[in-house]
């Protein structure tokens, strides 16, 4: 009577052993693949289709019309567009640069003379960063008020100190009401809440560095300042690569707070209007889709073309350029 072979046990367990040598890892890791190909790819991709269709989305995904480059060129010849596009760059200078002229002192001081309260120093400054944007900017909207807020009242007070007195206004400011106040209001609310996130960044840079070469300099002489002038920002520089790069991004893409301050209006003259906001508008009041994706892919354009600019200033290249 012939009988079949039967597999020896050890073989069963290899021929296991091996599926999960070779397969496992994928199975573990394939829930980010799908959740990334559902949630972040299939929107890019259809993000970048729906740029070249006229499309209202209340009608269906059958009414899609192909219209070319129509949607890009609409908002090239958008005059509204371009002030966005301005104000959004007037913005991000405003409220980017003076994150690190303060973020970096501050990060040197937290590593030096406040070292003994750097803990406590450092969470100060990084509460705004983790606190509810929607809740920063009704704060600084109250705060902004015409009639009473305190910054008025602040203002006002320091203007009847002798000496120093003339160089504040006597009158109240409509800091969100008159076009002239507007960014320098949204871009003070910016540089409170992100001040603290750079200083952060900063201070880890500050603590790489080895304390032997300040040492070294102190023997030769060298005073604080030039011990951060020679040594400190020279070092830095990989650290700022990485924070200009982020508040650069940050600040093509400011969205919350213009929008909370001035209720979604852009504000007096338009002046609080960004590029986000605008396109948040063409899709929400004018369910415009097509050219809000193409609006998407403009700004991504310019935040493309801004990086590689600061890639060249600070990033591996421009560091080779001085050596």
């Amino acid at each position: 009577m012939l009988t079949s072979p039967r597999v020896p046990p050890a073989r069963r367990r290899g021929g296991w052993t091996e599926f999960q040598r070779r397969y496992a890892p994928y199975i573990f890791i394939s829930p980010f693949f799908l959740l990334f190909l559902v949630f972040g790819l299939f929107p890019i991709l259809f993000n970048a289709y729906l740029s070249f269709q006229a499309w209202q989305p209340g009608t269906g995904l059958g009414e899609m019309e192909f219209v070319g480059l129509r949607n890009y060129t609409d908002n090239l010849t958008d005059p509204t567009f371009w002030q966005s596009l301005r104000n959004t760059a007037v913005l991000a200078l405003l409220s980017g640069l003076p994150q690190h002229l303060l973020a970096i002192p501050l990060a040197f001081a937290a590593a030096g003379v406040l070292r003994r309260m750097q803990n406590l120093v450092t969470a100060v400054y990084f509460l705004p960063y983790i606190t509810s944007i929607v809740a920063i900017s009704v704060i600084f909207f109250t705060l902004f008020s015409w009639q009473y807020g305190v910054i008025n009242a602040g203002l006002n007070a320091l203007s009847g100190l002798p000496l120093i007195g003339t160089l504040f206004p006597a009158e109240k400011i409509n800091w969100l009401g008159q076009k002239e106040y507007v960014q320098p209001a949204i871009a003070l609310v910016v540089i409170w809440r992100y001040v603290g996130w750079n200083m952060l960044l900063y201070l880890s840079g500050i603590q790489s560095i080895p304390r032997e070469l300040y040492e070294a300099a102190s023997v030769d002489g060298a005073t604080g300042w030039q011990s951060f002038r020679f040594i400190t920002l020279p070092l830095l520089r990989p650290i700022m690569f990485v924070a200009v790069t982020l508040s650069l991004i940050g600040g093509l893409q400011l969205f919350e707070e213009p929008f909370i301050l001035t209720n979604g209006t852009g504000g007096a003259g338009q002046a609080g209007l960004t590029t986000v906001m605008y396109m948040y508008r063409t899709y929400a009041n004018y369910s415009d889709a097509g050219v809000a994706a193409a609006m998407s892919w403009l700004l991504f354009l310019v935040i493309g073309g801004l990086t590689l600019v600061n890639n060249r200033l600070f990033g591996r290249s421009g560091l080779a350029g001085r050596d």
